[in-house]
């Protein structure tokens, strides 16, 4: 891996030179029943030297979101827009994005756990092994798609190792107004392929088994700021959010969780920002005898959500993180100008935010970011 892209570039076995344009698929395992396992692949070599940018979904086979994203993002994109290199690996778990189950079917395997994975293992271990050693480890930057997990949606965010300053340059160009911090948990592409020095960020949005427009339509834009934050577009626009919540790793729990089962009810919205005390769920047994009221411990905003009516005790409710009062205020502002009225419509989609583009980091006067909260369970990453 070198900073600027070579005369060509050689992945999945294939040789790619400058200027081309290349689609096709790789057989990176097989089956139980000897057919080959094929991961589509689009190549897209610039006219001109830069970084090479690797895009990644579906490692979760029921998360279709990025799969819609690097679809479109292969398509957009030419050589002749270009300095630099697209590696768009459109779907990396294949058995489970056949079987729309998360997880690789039969043995259950993660293949999210399994990076940087092994040739003489399990077929998670495998698959990872020969896509890290064959894709992602010839790549400088990477983004990888996700969505939440089955009966939950999350709001649209990046989870990012913000110690690390090229990880932390590459997050806060994507433009996600909240930026989850921590390195991921072992096994995960990007908590591997950071340690190995390529900058790499997860892209949370939305729910499973689904295309969501909002959060398809903003994230081309926010991979557009990436583009151009590292000059692979070049003299294009870096676009920053109107607030930006960074929530560190040492900090208080923020899984508010129930502390009896039976059957829930949201009592939010329909805006993300919720103040100190007001009541989010309700949880009451069939005979409305026993309700238990999970309220807000602070002012914050609620970045993901139980979508199933019924919690076990201990059951996540919701992922919530508190913002400070300026924060907040810009985010009123935002809720009286309408920007939140959809957020609850159509699937729990989140609209777009205020964007700003310019180039200097941390100067819009409206930008506001505290560190107090972590993220204690990674379970969408």
């Amino acid at each position: 891996m070198t900073s600027d892209s070579p005369h060509q570039i050689e992945v999945g076995g294939r040789t790619i030179p400058s200027g081309e344009k290349s689609q096709f698929r790789y057989a990176v395992a097989t089956t139980f029943h000897d057919d080959a396992i094929e991961l589509p692949v689009t190549v897209v070599n610039g006219d001109q030297a830069g970084p090479t940018v690797c895009l990644t979904a579906a490692v979760h086979g029921d998360e279709l979101n990025g799969v819609k994203i690097i679809q479109e993002v292969a398509a957009e994109y030419e050589p002749s827009d270009l300095h630099g290199t697209l590696v768009c690996l459109h779907v990396l778990n294949v058995p489970g994005f056949l079987a729309q189950q998360r997880y690789i079917p039969i043995y259950d395997e993660d293949l999210n756990r399994s990076f940087p994975g092994s040739a003489r293992s399990t077929l998670a271990k495998r698959l990872a092994n020969t896509i890290y050693e064959e894709f992602i480890s010839k790549c400088d930057i990477g983004l990888d798609f996700h969505t939440s997990t089955r009966n939950r949606t999350t709001m649209y965010h990046v989870r990012a190792d913000m110690r690390d300053p090229a990880v932390e340059r590459l997050a806060r160009a994507f433009g996600t107004s909240v930026i989850l911090d921590g390195e991921g948990s072992r096994g995960t592409l990007r908590r591997v392929a950071c340690q190995d020095g390529i900058p790499t960020v997860t892209v949370e949005m939305g729910r499973a088994h689904r295309f969501q427009t909002a959060h398809l339509d903003r994230a081309l834009h926010c991979v557009a700021s990436v583009l151009a934050e590292h000059e692979v577009l070049p003299n294009q626009p870096v676009s920053w959010p109107g607030w930006t919540r960074v929530v560190a790793r040492d900090g208080e729990k923020t899984w508010l969780r129930a502390e009896t089962g039976g059957l829930v009810e949201m009592e939010w919205g329909p805006h993300p920002l919720v103040e100190e005390d007001e009541p989010l769920f309700t949880i009451s047994d069939h005979f409305k005898n026993d309700i238990e009221t999970i309220r807000a411990p602070s002012t914050g905003i609620v970045v993901g959500v139980l979508e199933n009516a019924v919690a076990y005790p201990g059951h996540p409710l919701c992922h919530f993180v508190s913002v400070d009062e300026g924060t907040a205020d810009i985010i009123r502002d935002d809720i009286e100008r309408g920007v939140f009225d959809v957020y609850r419509e159509g699937g729990f989609q989140w609209p777009e935010p205020r964007w700003y583009a310019h180039h200097e980091h941390e100067t819009d006067s409206t930008h506001s970011e505290n560190t107090h909260d972590t993220e204690r369970e990674n379970r969408d990453d």
